[in-house]
């Protein structure tokens, strides 16, 4: 049944179609014959047509056609073309450091006891050594009662913290443990802006070896670590967009070679995708000396100093523009702590490192930072600058206090 006209749909605009034409036969017939050599003319033009339409499609079928090569990944039949298979590597950087770095990874479980009551937190962090010894960091484990440490093969040991870092955020745990799988130690030194970071922990204390990615976004960032009450100074870390949430604290931040490059500790959380890894060149120092059976032990000077900048040298007057200027705290301390190994060595307020042991203090490399790779007892010598003079100052460095 056809629709009546008011059943029309209004919601569809379509052009108007034009009308149909109409021959009437009665016109046809009466019309003059045409002659018999337009009929002739027109088959002829017919014929070229075909043929010339014929040669065209065979040209472009040949343009179009693949070139015919020879393919180990192919397979080839009579009359078809050879076609490439695609493969996928699964052998990836990311896939394969995953799987070098992933077995050591392990997850951290404590039960502390504080003024607020019982609590329970989970973190992570991976295994450095064979016979049972892990890196994480020093807020994972600081004032745990007990520490629960569970393998990727879902076993299961007590953990003791050996030693809590007294510069940085790390710490050492030690498990009852042998021929246990290690995480492959790279070097922070070097490292680029730009390359692969792959962040690796227990997010959230519910999804184990959880993987993710993304590039190292700066180098020597200095940032304060917790609430307004227990903040923390941390310098010289590892930013990387690399997602790091609580629970990865402790965790490795790896390489595209599947190197341990960092240990992921703080996010910022008014920002998406700012986080911060400790380098790996700061722990080296602590995993040598628990390996050794020793305390850990930072090296000290005993002297408070802040960075040169151009401001700074104006305003204070300085003939030099980098270095760290020796120089009372904002709470009145002194400058150089009494009985300390910079007093001994007979620096003074005002003097600005310049280097220590060769290397320049700039704004990439502090001082405490380029104290890491010596142990207290050592002798260092460092470049200052005291007015216009410069000398060289050699210091027997101390055991830094656990209070910092």
């Amino acid at each position: 049944m056809f629709p009546q006209p008011d059943e029309r749909p209004t919601d569809v605009t379509s052009a108007p179609t034009p009308p149909p034409t109409f021959y009437s036969t009665a016109t046809a017939r009466n019309a003059n014959p045409r002659p018999r050599w337009w009929v002739t003319f027109m088959v002829g033009a017919l014929l070229i047509g075909l043929v010339s339409g014929t040669l065209s499609a065979v040209a472009v079928t040949n343009l179009l056609q693949p070139q015919s090569t020879s393919s180990t990944t192919g397979a080839t039949t009579p009359g078809s073309t050879t076609v490439s298979d695609v493969h996928i590597d699964e052998s990836s950087a990311v896939i394969a450091a995953v799987a070098k770095v992933s077995p050591a990874v392990v997850v951290i479980q404590v039960q502390s006891t504080g003024v607020r009551g019982t609590g329970s937190s989970v973190g992570s962090g991976f295994i450095f050594n064979s016979n049972g010894w892990i890196l994480t960091n020093r807020h994972v484990v600081e004032g745990a009662d007990t520490i629960t440490v569970v393998l990727q093969d879902t076993r299961e040991f007590k953990g003791t913290v050996y030693g809590i870092d007294t510069l940085t955020d790390l710490a050492i745990v030690k498990i009852n443990a042998t021929g246990l799988p290690t995480a492959p130690i790279g070097s922070s030194n070097g490292l680029v802006v730009g390359e692969l970071a792959i962040a690796i922990g227990d997010p959230l204390g519910n999804f184990e070896n959880t993987v993710t990615t993304g590039v190292v976004s700066g180098l020597g960032r200095q940032i304060t670590a917790g609430d307004a009450q227990s903040g923390e100074q941390l310098n010289n870390l590892i930013q990387t967009d690399a997602a790091i949430n609580p629970g990865n604290s402790g965790g490795p931040l790896v390489n595209s070679s599947g190197q341990v490059i960092g240990i992921n500790t703080a996010v910022s959380q008014n920002a998406q995708g700012i986080g911060f890894a400790i380098p790996i060149d700061a722990a080296k120092p602590l995993m040598a000396e628990a390996l050794a059976g020793k305390p850990l032990a930072r090296p000290w000077i005993g002297v408070y100093y802040q960075p040169v900048t151009k401001q700074l040298a104006k305003d204070r007057g300085l003939s030099v523009q980098t270095g760290a200027l020796i120089a009372p705290p904002q709470n009145g301390t002194d400058a150089i702590v009494p009985n300390s190994p910079g007093a001994a060595a007979g620096l003074r307020s005002g003097d600005v490192i310049l280097a220590v042991n060769g290397t320049t203090v700039d704004t990439n490399h502090d001082v405490s930072t380029l104290l890491l790779p010596f142990a207290p007892g050592q002798n260092i010598t460092l470049k200052i600058q005291r007015g216009n003079s410069s000398l060289n100052v050699n210091v027997k460095l101390g055991t830094l206090p656990s209070n910092g």
